[in-house]
């Protein structure tokens, strides 16, 4: 008796803070303010991508307005940049999203979705010289240049990987494929679809063995660290968008 007394007073200590901590999701705190905050650098087609007019179109702007409309509530875009991704997501955003590579470095920080799409590094560069770059080592040459965007996982694919060939940084990430293009760079890694994204929309660039990425990747939207409520309802609307068919219409629209 004395013990059942005992569990029942630790019961009673610790329900109140298991119902503090459902309370505290951030699941019920968009549905209260009637609006998600979406990070995105908004500069990665045909994820996300930011238009003249201010507004985003990509297949991940279209995803997140689909599970907005499931909750009720209105997306918010906060423009942010692939250097201060992270702490602007932790500072500003429920979720972000843009084509964002899961990494272990991103999981201290924050959850992730489940993965929407397995997604490796591929290189692209001018159609002539495909045959040149089919591997790491055969790019890994001092008179190679590559460039990357700044801040995200293809710079540190290319840090890591790259010791002998010229690693440049280019700012802008809807313009670099054009460096490609005018010469002053040989190939970017990038992730595959990316690659095949950009081929067709510039004559010239070819996406080089897509379908046999260097290194494995998946894609997935950031969520806020701990909150397992938030999770489990994002992970359970993207199961349903896939078997609906609603996520392969959205795919469809932007890859095929």
């Amino acid at each position: 008796m004395r013990f059942a007394r005992v569990l029942a007073a630790l019961a009673a200590l610790v329900l109140p803070f298991c119902v503090l901590a459902q309370d505290a999701s951030r699941l019920d705190a968009v549905q209260k303010q009637g609006k998600l905050r979406v990070c995105t650098p908004g500069d990665y087609k045909p994820f996300s991508l930011a238009k003249p007019d201010g507004s985003f179109e990509g297949l991940d702007v279209d995803l997140v307005q689909s599970a907005a409309k499931a909750l009720g509530v209105q997306v918010e875009i906060v423009k942010t940049g692939w250097p201060t991704l992270m702490k602007d997501f932790v500072e500003k955003c429920d979720v972000a999203i843009g084509g964002i590579s899961v990494t272990l470095d991103r999981q201290k920080t924050a959850f992730f979705t489940d993965a929407y799409m397995v997604n490796g590094k591929a290189p692209i560069t001018k159609c002539e010289n495909v045959k040149k770059f089919q591997t790491v080592a055969d790019i890994d040459k001092p008179e190679v240049t590559v460039i990357e965007n700044p801040g995200g996982s293809n710079e540190r694919f290319a840090r890591a990987n790259f010791k002998n060939a010229k690693i440049v940084i280019f700012n802008d990430n809807t313009t670099i494929f054009d460096e490609i293009l005018k010469g002053h760079a040989d190939v970017m890694i990038s992730e595959s679809v990316e690659t095949i994204a950009q081929a067709k929309a510039r004559p010239g660039l070819c996406a080089v063995n897509p379908d046999k990425p260097l290194q494995y990747g998946e894609m997935a939207w950031l969520l806020p660290r701990g909150d397992a409520a938030f999770k489990a309802w994002m992970d359970q609307w993207l199961h349903l968008a896939k078997a609906t068919g609603e996520y392969d219409r959205v795919v469809d629209r932007w890859l095929r």
